[in-house]
């Protein structure tokens, strides 16, 4: 089985793209959907915590996923001539700087 040519591409993209959007979303709260735990319900968008609290965190990873999935598929259809500038150790470099902005973001987690 061969890998096709813009895998690699997809890959790169992918990584960085859903590192980058998973820490926007988390820090301005887009979440695709809310699960209502309590209520075992699943809520379109961002909704206000109802019986019990509400879980962004599916819908930050949902929002991520697609996303990265979208611009993924539009870098594998860019000619391969402007993709072999491409990086391939910015699909571990911007992910871990991503967790290191994580890290900062819910520093009042660690610091009680």
């Amino acid at each position: 089985m061969t890998t096709p040519r813009s895998f690699p591409v997809f890959a790169i993209v992918f990584a960085v793209v859903y590192a980058v959007v998973y820490v926007l979303a988390v820090e301005n709260n887009y979440a695709l959907f809310t699960y209502h735990p309590a209520d075992n319900a699943f809520g379109p968008l961002v909704e206000p915590p109802g019986a019990g609290p509400a879980m962004y965190w599916y819908g930050w990873i949902a929002t991520a996923g697609i996303s990265a999935l979208v611009l993924g598929l539009i870098a594998c259809c860019i000619p391969g001539d402007a993709t072999k500038r491409l990086w391939s150790g910015l699909s571990w470099a911007i992910p871990v700087g991503m967790m290191l902005v994580v890290t900062y973001l819910l520093r009042g987690y660690f610091l009680r």
